[in-house]
């Protein structure tokens, strides 16, 4: 028997007569960039065709689309509508993401590139733009983190059928900003010694006078600081990430980090990956000899964070007050520029002078090494004074 075909226009659907009364209705319900053909979907109706073409009718209405219609949509997209799309989009970014992206997006929308239609943007577009806000005074930093954040954006675009391909493919972005300078361990040595210095006045000062809870107080904060640097120093791990840290985590020697906060908001680590690190023997032995310390003082816990406002424990401490906290610390000793995030710089920063890449990379829970190269390539130690010297001597050779 001959299979009756009406194609319907391109966006409106096809109906194809497999046998008598049954039909293959196939809907247009998207596009594959990639490899520039059509997404269908294919529906079986029972009937004559008057019954299928209502159902055809039905079926566009609900789930198709046109390749025109579509075409016509992203050539109307101006670089800032792209932007306010990809910002609303579902994503799996940490609150502190949110908060920055939105500031740069914010910035791009307002920008003339963001007035460029998205058909017509080209490389020398953006080169043009990044000149301009340099020109005007705008940091590396934000210099980059606009790129980056455009950048992301286009390859969102692709990947969800917005644009067929992304525009800046192959494009060198400006430079990023230098990594952040390090603590050196004689400043880590300073402010530990003046912590431990903290910690032992006032340890004199409540022996003298064990009721006032004053002095409780003075000694509970004075313990605290000396902890946050040492396992601060210890660990290399991230301020939100110390935050949430309780006592249950330390193992022994062993500490699992597998929480972060974000912004307020309790989570996973930024890498979304827990790790687990062995901490030196004496970080370890004050942590457990501080928990101890205050249950024996009669100050029963009601939950375990090891960083608190106090010796219950409800509670634990923003990412925030940890750094006012080490700020002041660093002050006190007299160390420049105190900043707990210099901390980490510090851990890794000596793990890659050592060669120890892949253990810097494991310690500070990137999830790439070439995440801790970027940052501590400055770091890495020299190895080709063997090249140079025989480059000397072949140079001497030769005259």
């Amino acid at each position: 028997m001959a299979v009756s075909i009406d194609r319907a226009k391109r966006g409106t659907g096809s109906i194809r007569e497999r046998l008598p009364g049954v039909w293959e209705i196939r809907v247009v319900v998207g596009f594959d960039p990639i490899h520039s053909r059509s997404v269908q979907r294919s529906f079986t109706v029972h009937g004559d065709k008057e019954a299928a073409e209502q159902r055809r009718r039905e079926l566009v209405a609900d789930f198709g689309i046109s390749r025109i219609a579509f075409a016509s949509e992203a050539s109307r997209l101006t670089v800032a509508e792209l932007l306010e799309r990809f910002f609303a989009a579902p994503h799996l970014w940490k609150p502190a993401t949110v908060s920055s992206h939105k500031h740069v997006i914010q910035a791009l929308v307002a920008d003339s590139l963001g007035r460029r239609r998205l058909v017509a943007l080209v490389p020398g577009d953006v080169r043009a733009a990044i000149c301009r806000w340099q020109s005007t005074g705008q940091s590396v930093s934000t210099v980059s983190s606009r790129w980056l954040v455009l950048r992301s954006a286009l390859s969102w675009a692709v990947s969800e059928g917005v644009l067929r391909s992304n525009p800046l493919v192959g494009m060198r972005g400006p430079s990023r900003p230098q990594p952040r300078r390090h603590h050196t361990l004689s400043e880590v040595r300073q402010i530990l010694r003046s912590a431990e210095d903290n910690v032992e006045k006032s340890t004199v000062a409540l022996v003298a006078n064990p009721q006032s809870p004053g002095l409780q107080r003075r000694l509970f904060r004075a313990e605290q600081g000396l902890i946050l640097v040492r396992l601060a120093a210890d660990s290399g791990a991230r301020r939100g990430e110390l935050a949430v840290l309780r006592f249950g985590d330390l193992d022994g020697r062993v500490l699992t980090i597998e929480r972060g906060v974000s912004r307020g908001v309790l989570g996973s680590t930024k890498s979304k990956r827990a790790r687990r690190l062995t901490l030196g023997s004496t970080t370890a032995s004050i942590i457990h000899a501080h928990y101890s310390a205050w249950i024996d003082r009669g100050h029963s816990p009601e939950y375990d964070w090891l960083f608190a406002p106090n010796p219950t424990r409800a509670t634990f401490m923003t990412a925030d007050a940890l750094s006012h906290k080490f700020r002041r610390l660093g002050r006190f000793a007299g160390v420049p520029n105190p900043a707990l995030h210099r901390l980490g710089h510090g851990v890794a920063t000596h793990l890659v002078d050592e060669g120890q890449l892949l253990k810097a990379q494991a310690r500070l829970g990137h999830s790439d090494p070439s995440t801790t190269l970027r940052h501590y390539s400055h770091a890495t130690p020299l190895d080709d004074e063997d090249i140079a010297d025989e480059l000397d001597a072949v140079l001497s050779g030769g005259q």
